[in-house]
């Protein structure tokens, strides 16, 4: 074919009635080449293998697991929760229950019948003599005659299984309700005072007096033994977080009798004051002054379009898109959550606390990894001021899960991609959030390979050029934790490659600016401060390359002198080699410095055609980061799981987790130690599992105003084949040119592999129109 078949005609991206004319196409298109492009049609159905063994539990089952605990036989002495006070039992929580892997590979792999369901119920026992927070595994589902219910307790190795102290146990409505009257009292002996300094008053949450805002941090205990809450007030209004005042109330809440609740003491100034009559004196002696006041407008802090800025030139057009612009090339079961593209095939599944997992996921027939899940999202803060200095958040306490939600077409996920929707159990109901998860594949911005050959004597400059398209299915979603947005992101990509990334977007959790503390982070605004802080993300990678059977091999670049007979006027020279060793025990490890050492999954009773063992290599990509404080009091057994790049762990069935939800407030003795993990066992040719983190140190600037931008914190890895087949993955790709030209007349042939570029008119629905509303089953 000659080069003018090449050009093909996509109309700009813009509403219909804005079409160009057709003499302004590349070439000359007739009406009946147009057809409207199937950006909007279903993907392809494609029937799941087996039925989805990790498929959260049903509506239905929620229901039912809610009707059978609060049955009287159970004897558990439920309160309703809309009821209950601090010294009842109510169910806090409902969610799907960890299959152990061993029961599913023997469904999924073999003739096995599928493993029944299991929900997670936590119920707080506010009521028994000794309160705690205990969880239960309810089933099996549906349930029946052979439902029961037990202590869901083998999975955790704090010591008390899945019991919690009271005092540790999440700061739901019902405690914050207990320390109000507490918290109103103290405050209302000081109105005067923050009346004074900060022109704000709290009476109580409900009291109309009130014109701030209260806002708590954790953890609130150390070890479940004790309790106390920080609370810091902030100015109301969609960004308070970023207009905090200088005033914080420490109350020590340990226990249920609220009658012996306590006040710790306020903190103003970065000074400490016990009562409020040692609050009053130092006020009324002038040392305590307000430097650089907050303002109440917040509307340089609002996420919206500002005239004053001015407009960019050009930017009254729309931008570029990514579109399937030829339909679809993955296909769906929704009922199934199944999802076959490109070779790739895996299922999905979604619980409340931890959100988005994958499951069995394989290229081209063959399993790579079991399960990739999210285990923990935290952030620690660092400052001199009360909240900041001692804030450690795990989001799974807040249930990551029921976070997800609305994501905005061809803004948060590109025009056309496949909606799906989240659901969670919320008491006895399930919550629905619609186009909460979007799936669709891109353009991944650069071919997948390419060279160009032969330059010298062509009229063209080359002999052969040839490129391959590069593409990737994405599956993502974002959970808007309080003030953070973070947006996870799962690529599939054409050459079996694997890549997780995560960004954070969203107001910074931000404190009152002192220009003595700049070493805590910068000034963003006129009396505020970012504080500087931590992200740390992990997860877990149960890799099953072709088997169960796997080893991590480590291969360091080391420097080594060598001679060459060839060149012994250079005598002994530095020469870089490879040492390659599989890793013998369990362990957290990190990168190497320099990027100087690889890591990869392999199976060394399987190997290619050149005699290597088949692998997948474990590949750092942007702002590969740990924890920054090894021992803080506030996360120092609760967070070993972030404190290290990487770890490698033997498979076990009562390991299900590197964390639990509830860790946060046991930093000195957690429900779940993941350096418990580390046992001294094999990894070299067994079940391994690898745990990863990703995040970033937010180092905090004024561009995080009005909120942080997702185009600077971001990090990822990529799980790449490594000797995992016998050549690159692209020679069965489709999209594709390979282009000669002729050396003596420069004519211009190629191959296409007979797939021409479509012609075809791009209609864009605005997104607001599309927007559904949340949902209870």
């Amino acid at each position: 074919m000659l080069a003018e078949s090449l050009v093909a005609a996509l109309l700009a991206i813009a509403p219909v009635s804005a079409r160009p004319e057709p003499d302004l196409w590349r070439r000359a298109v007739s009406a009946a080449d147009v057809r409207t492009c199937a950006l909007t049609d279903e993907a392809p159905h494609v029937k799941a293998p087996k039925a989805n063994a990790w498929a959260p539990i049903s509506p239905q089952d929620v229901k039912d697991v809610w009707k059978f605990v609060h049955a009287p036989e159970r004897a558990l002495n439920l309160t309703n929760p809309a009821n209950a006070t601090l010294t009842d039992n109510y169910v806090f929580l409902v969610d799907t229950l960890y299959l152990n892997k061993t029961q599913v590979l023997s469904y999924i792999d073999g003739d096995a019948a599928q493993p029944p369901k299991y929900a997670r119920v936590v119920i707080f026992e506010g009521g028994k003599e000794e309160p705690v927070s205990q969880e239960y595994m309810v089933g099996p589902l549906p349930v029946g005659a052979e439902t029961t219910i037990a202590p869901y307790d083998y999975p955790f190795n704090g010591g008390l299984g899945g019991k919690i102290p009271y005092d540790g146990r999440y700061m739901d409505g019902k405690r914050t309700a207990g320390y109000q009257p507490l918290l109103k009292q103290a405050m209302t002996d000081v109105a005067d005072i923050t009346k004074a300094l900060f022109n704000g008053t709290y009476y109580g949450a409900s009291d109309p007096r009130t014109d701030i805002v209260a806002a708590n941090t954790g953890p609130h205990s150390l070890d479940g033994s004790q309790s106390w809450i920080t609370i810091m007030f902030r100015y109301p209004g969609a960004a308070s977080y970023v207009t905090p005042i200088d005033f914080y109330i420490i109350l020590d809440i340990t226990g249920t009798d609220i009658s012996k609740y306590t006040l710790r003491g306020y903190v103003t100034n970065t000074k400490f004051f016990k009562t409020a009559d040692d609050l009053r004196k130092a006020f009324e002696a002038g040392e305590i002054i307000s430097e650089f006041p907050q303002t109440r407008d917040q509307e340089w802090a609002l996420l919206k379009a500002v005239p004053e800025m001015g407009v960019r030139d050009l930017d009254d057009r729309i931008a570029p898109q990514s579109i399937e612009i030829g339909g679809k090339r993955y296909k769906l079961d929704r009922e199934n959550q199944y999802v076959e593209f490109m070779g790739w095939s895996f299922y999905m599944s979604f619980t409340r606390i931890l959100g988005l997992m994958f499951y069995d996921i394989k290229f081209k027939g063959e399993r790579i990894i079991y399960e990739l899940s999210l285990q923990e999202a935290a952030a620690q803060y660092a400052g001199n001021q009360p909240k900041a200095a001692n804030t450690v958040y795990h989001d799974t306490y807040f249930s990551i899960g029921s976070t997800s939600a609305t994501l905005i077409e061809g803004f948060d996920c590109p025009f056309g991609a496949t909606m799906l929707n989240v659901t969670y159990p919320a008491n006895d109901v399930t919550d629905v959030h619609p186009q909460g998860i979007c799936l669709f594949e891109s353009d991944s911005g650069y071919p997948v390979a390419r060279h160009r050959y032969g330059s010298g004597g062509n009229p063209n400059g080359f002999s052969n050029i040839a490129a391959v398209k590069s593409s990737a299915l994405h599956a993502r979603t974002i959970a808007t934790i309080g003030n953070y947005d973070y947006l996870f992101d799962y690529a599939f990509h054409v050459d079996g490659s694997i890549e997780i990334e995560v960004r954070a977007s969203g107001y910074l959790q931000s404190s009152p600016y002192y220009k003595d503390q700049t070493n805590f982070g910068a000034r963003v605004g006129l009396g505020t401060q970012g504080s500087f802080h931590d992200h740390i993300l992990s997860w877990k990678a149960d890799f099953d390359i072709i088997s169960t059977k796997n080893s991590l091999q480590r291969t360091d670049l080391i420097v080594v002198n060598q001679t060459q007979p060839w060149f012994p006027e250079l005598g002994e020279f530095e020469q870089m080699e490879l040492k390659a060793y599989n890793m013998e025990k369990e362990q957290q490890f990190n990168w190497a410095q320099n990027g100087q050492s690889m890591f990869c999954v392999v199976n060394d009773e399987e190997k290619n055609s050149w005699g290597v063992s088949r692998g997948y290599r474990l590949v750092p990509g942007r702002s590969n980061v740990h924890l920054s404080t090894l021992n803080s009091p506030f996360s120092k057994h609760s967070s070993h799981i972030l404190k290290s790049h990487l770890a490698v762990t033997q498979h076990h069935d009562n390991e299900p987790y590197g964390n639990s939800w509830q860790n946060v407030n046991l930093p000195l003795k957690p429900q779940q130690d993941f350096s418990k993990l580390f046992n001294d066992e094999s990894v070299d040719g067994e079940d391994i599992v690898v745990w990863f983190n990703l995040g970033m140190h937010h180092y905090t600037r004024s561009e995080d105003i009005p909120v942080t931008l997702y185009s600077e914190a971001v990090s990822s890895i990529v799980f790449a084949p490594q000797n995992f087949h016998d050549r690159a993955q692209e020679g069965d790709l489709q999209n594709r040119r390979w282009i000669t030209s002729n050396a003596t007349t420069g004519e211009i042939t190629y191959e296409d592999q007979g797939l021409q570029l479509p012609t075809c008119k791009v209609a864009l629905e605005e997104p607001a129109t599309k927007i559904l509303p949340w949902l209870k089953i």
